[in-house]
C-alpha cells in the first residue's frame, strides 16, 4: 500500500499554539516535490509535547489540506492501548488513509504484550495501520516473528523500522512477504532496507529536501539501481547534520533557516548549539538551502 518517500512533517509552531498556515504552507511544499505521503504527529512532529486537541487538530488540518492528492498516515501511537484507541479512531474519523503506530514505549511490555497492544487497536478500527520499531526511543524491539504475526491481521500493512539491525529487518521481510510494506525508519539506512525488499522510507530530510528523497527511492523501485546510489550517497552529508542532535531539532532548525516555518519548538527540546548550528549551516548552504 505504501512506498516510496513519506515524510515525518515537523509541526510549526507559533506563540505556543500550532501555526496552521505554515503547516498547510509545509504540505503544498511537500505535494509540489512529489512526496508520496504525509505522516503528521510523528515524533518528528513533536507529538509528546502536543495535546489530545492538538494532535487531533493536526490531523484535521492535514487531511483537508492535503485533499486526497496523497495518502495521509496520522501518528497515533501511545504506550496506553486505550489511548492508541482512541487517537486512531480519531485519524479514521477524520479521513486519514491510515495509522503510523509507534510500540508501546517506557512500559516494556512482552512480545505478548506488544501483540496484544496492536492486535486491540487493529481489532477496534478498520484503519491501515504500520507498526513503527524504534527501539532507541521506546526501550522495546518487535521481533521479526512478533511483526509476523501481526502481519497476519488484516489491516496491519506494515512497519517503519528504525532499529538499525539490518539482520532483522531482511528477516521481517522474509517472513511476511512481499505484501507487507517494510519502510526505513532512518534517512541514511534507506537504501540498505530497500535492497532487501524494503519498499521506501519514512523521511526527517524529506522535509528539507523531498524531491531528492522522493527522486531517490523512485530510482530504486524502477530499477535503476546505479541512480538510486547516486542521489543516496549525494544526500548522505544532509542525512547525518539532520542528526548531529537529537530530532527533531536539527530538521527543523533547517526548514527555519530555509524561510519555511518559525523557530519555535517545544521544551524539553531547545535549540542546537552554536557548533553544531554551524555544521548543519555549511552543510544546507553546500545543498544551496539557505534562505
Amino acid at each position: 500500500m505504501f512506498s516510496g518517500a513519506l515524510v515525518a512533517i515537523v509541526t510549526p509552531f507559533r506563540r505556543g499554539g500550532v501555526d496552521e498556515k505554515a503547516f498547510r504552507r509545509l504540505i503544498e511544499f511537500q505535494i509540489e516535490n512529489g512526496t508520496n505521503a504525509i505522516i503528521p504527529c510523528g515524533t518528528t512532529g513533536e507529538s509528546a509535547t502536543m495535546s489530545h486537541d492538538e494532535h487531533k487538530r493536526v490531523v484535521e488540518l492535514a487531511v483537508k489540506a492535503v485533499d486526497g492528492r496523497v495518502p495521509v498516515v496520522a501518528g497515533t501511537g501511545s504506550n496506553s492501548t486505550a489511548e492508541a484507541v482512541e487517537l486512531t479512531r480519531h485519524a479514521h474519523k477524520a479521513g486519514a488513509d491510515a495509522a503510523l503506530m509507534i510500540l508501546p514505549y517506557y512500559n516494556k511490555p512482552t512480545q505478548e504484550g506488544i501483540y496484544l497492544h496492536f492486535k486491540t487497536v487493529a481489532k477496534a478500527v478498520p484503519l491501515p495501520i504500520i507498526l513503527y520499531n524504534m527501539p532507541g526511543r521506546t526501550g522495546i524491539n518487535a521481533q521479526p516473528e512478533t511483526v509476523a504475526r501481526l502481519a497476519r491481521i488484516k489491516n496491519i500493512v506494515g512497519i517503519k523500522e528504525a532499529s538499525a539491525n539490518m539482520e532483522q529487518i531482511a528477516r521481517i521481510v522474509e517472513l511476511c512477504g512481499d505484501g507487507f510494506d517494510v519502510l526505513s525508519g532512518d534517512d541514511a539506512m534507506t537504501l540498505p532496507i530497500m535492497a532487501v525488499g524494503g519498499k521506501g522510507v519514512v523521511s526527517v530530510a524529506s522535509n528539507v529536501v523531498p524531491r531528492q528523497v522522493a527522486e531517490m527511492t523512485a530510482a530504486w523501485l524502477k530499477g535503476d539501481a546505479a541512480g538510486a546510489r547516486e542521489r543516496f550517497f549525494r544526500l548522505l552529508p544532509l542525512f547525518r547534520a539532520l542528526f548531529l542532535e537529537s530530532n527533531p531539532i536539527p530538521v527543523k532548525m533547517a526548514v527555519n533557516f530555509m524561510g519555511l516555518i518559525g523557530p519555535e519548538m517545544r521544551l524539553p527540546l531547545c535549540p542546537m548549539g552554536p557548533e553544531n548550528t554551524k555544521k548543519l549551516k555549511a552543510v544546507l548552504a553546500d545543498y544551496g538551502l539557505l534562505k
